[in-house]
């Protein structure tokens, strides 16, 4: 099933969400704009599968069926199966959407999504592992030499690992840093009763809210500004429970209650620009959620926005910061695609800037794309290096591959990557006629600006 790339409104977002009202449990998303709702995924997910919005609000990260870890990019509609871990393990991506990090088999692994090459760090009883903004320091929990749960940080490199809590109220769960990196939540002891602490990660100071009245609080999650913490708190009225959709301040103080949910819980995420709060409802007489909700914390007006099927995980994407860009177009090339706005021309074929460079050309060859993507990922000169990776995908519905460098490519070929796409029909440049187009750019570029791809 191909995926329908859908606009995003920065300060509005989109929701995707859990949802079995397809048949099967699949990712869906919701835009609050206009109301589109539609299927993301279809046969990958699971009733326990929550979605990770990377921070350029492009790609889903999600464990799926058979546990598997899944990347769903939602311009280019592909779809990676990278790992298989244990459900409900936090997927965290880096500042700079390219890695993600999670825990696996007492090890934290660091998986770059780009080239799909990885690397693990030993960490013998490790959780909620996370990217601080830096993009080169990881925070997670795990057990102190005597046993108990405490936070830890260390360099992205496996250096400077530093103990940051001295916790003695039992075990920590929910782990999430805050947008800022200056704070810390988690929640404590366990299930039954869960608080939740925040805690300074300058200098160690935790701070307890007070939470709801059955001390069962679950579901925190950071407001986009790092200073507000919203969380589903668990009550009772006879003959049931259900919960209430709380917010306080990160140290406590400031109390409220904004809206209810027929669940004993459900997950809470805050829009890009910090004024509403989705949540879940619908549970009367049953133990899962059928509907999705939004109240804004202004107005305290709550709004049932989806109902239908079962609903178990919900995340709002993030605001995005998006760098400005400029249009390159070629009519010799029949391709358009964005740039950085600060890269200058070079050549009529080669652009170059801050950070970065792009370069267009054509192929002529008669061949399938996998031999034409492996002859120039291994051409006689290593230009990719001694082992580069190829990723084969589809770019505006047509065959391609992306070329990933390894790491003992020259220094002189400036991480360049590469990207083949076959054209919809042979462009004529110059007597030749060319049946593939190929992008050349920095490593970090190339799949920013080759996804984004069209042919004129």
């Amino acid at each position: 099933m191909a995926v329908q790339a859908v606009t995003h409104d920065p300060v509005q977002g989109r929701i995707a969400y859990t949802s079995n009202r397809g048949g099967t449990f699949d990712l869906w998303l919701y835009r609050p704009q206009d109301g589109l709702n539609l299927q993301l995924t279809q046969g990958l997910g699971a009733e326990f599968s929550v979605p990770y919005w990377s921070p350029d609000s492009r790609s889903i990260a999600f464990i799926g069926i058979g546990n598997v870890v899944h990347l769903l990019d939602t311009v280019t509609h592909a779809i990676a199966r990278i790992d298989q871990i244990e459900p409900y393990t936090l997927l965290d991506w880096s500042p700079d959407s390219r890695s993600l990090v999670y825990v696996k088999n007492g090890r934290i692994v660091v998986y770059d999504t780009f080239s799909h090459g990885s690397y693990a760090i030993p960490e013998p009883g490790a959780s909620d592992v996370q990217w601080f903004p830096s993009g080169t320091e990881l925070l997670f929990a795990a057990p102190d030499s005597t046993g108990s749960t405490q936070l830890f940080s260390i360099r992205a490199d496996n250096t400077d690992r530093r103990q940051i809590t001295q916790n003695t109220d039992g075990p920590i769960h929910d782990v999430r840093i805050s947008p800022d990196g200056t704070f810390a939540l988690y929640t404590f002891p366990g299930a039954s009763i869960s608080i939740i602490s925040t805690v300074d990660l300058a200098t160690g100071t935790i701070y307890t809210l007070e939470g709801g009245p059955l001390a069962k609080n679950y579901f925190p999650v950071w407001s986009p500004n790092s200073r507000s913490i919203a969380y589903s708190a668990t009550t009772y009225k006879e003959p049931t429970y259900y919960s209430l959709i709380q917010i306080d301040s990160r140290t406590g103080q400031n109390q409220r209650t904004l809206a209810a949910s027929s669940c004993f819980a459900t997950p809470v995420g805050w829009s890009p620009d910090g004024d509403k709060i989705a949540y879940l409802s619908g549970c009367e007489g049953v133990e899962s959620a059928s509907q999705l909700w939004i109240v804004d914390i202004r107005e305290q007006i709550p709004v049932n926005v989806l109902s239908g099927g079962r609903i178990t995980a919900l995340q709002w994407s993030p605001r995005v910061r998006r760098v400005p860009e400029n249009i390159f177009t070629s009519f010799v090339y029949r391709v358009s695609f964005p740039y950085p706005a600060n890269w200058r021309r070079v050549s009529e074929e080669r652009y170059e800037g801050f950070g970065g460079f792009f370069q267009v050309s054509a192929i002529s060859a008669s061949g399938r794309i996998a031999e034409v993507c492996s002859s120039e990922a291994f051409h006689p000169l290593m230009p990719y290096g001694s082992s580069p990776r190829i990723i084969s995908m589809t770019i505006q519905n047509r065959e391609a591959c992306f070329i990933f460098p390894s790491a003992d490519q020259p220094a002189e070929m400036n991480k360049q990557a590469a990207l083949i796409v076959r054209y919809p029909r042979p462009v004529q440049i110059g007597e030749a006629f060319y049946n593939y187009f190929i992008l050349f750019a920095d490593v970090n570029h190339i799949r920013q600006i080759g996804g984004r791809l069209s042919f004129i």
